[in-house]
């Protein structure tokens, strides 16, 4: 008898322990997933600020190609030849600097993917061209 009050003590503390070891895993497991939580909202905040700051240097950038164009213009040959060809690259400008501003990187991002679903080969041999370039001059 006193074999089985000591068996029945020892699977009593057992399932003490085991429940006490499950309690704690459960409070791990929440802490886990609430560092986790935290993390992840730490890290999409970043990533938010990042893309909000891209998007303003692209519109910089955008604003200063307008303006590039306008200096092209007023300084070029505003006749003949020249004229043309000063007013063509001054187009050319405006028209980059428009596309910056408006679209962002993001915008660019986006319409860089349906060009290239659009084109799956050409963009395929395209980057091939490109890995092959960058692979001749890395190579000593």
């Amino acid at each position: 008898m006193a074999t089985n009050m000591h068996t029945g003590e020892v699977k009593d503390k057992a399932a003490d322990t085991l429940h006490k070891a499950q309690d704690a895993g459960s409070t791990v497991l929440q802490k886990g997933k609430e560092v986790a939580g935290a993390a992840y909202e730490t890290a999409a905040a970043a990533a938010s600020t990042v893309g909000h700051a891209a998007d303003s240097a692209t519109q910089s950038v955008g604003k200063g190609v307008k303006s590039a164009a306008d200096t092209v213009r007023n300084m070029g040959p505003q006749s003949g030849m020249l004229g043309s060809a000063t007013e063509g690259v001054a187009g050319a400008l405006e028209s980059t600097g428009s596309y910056l501003e408006q679209k962002g990187i993001s915008g660019m991002a986006g319409d860089m993917t349906d060009l290239i679903r659009r084109n799956p080969v050409t963009a395929v041999l395209i980057g091939v061209g490109i890995g092959f370039l960058l692979a001749r001059a890395t190579r000593s």
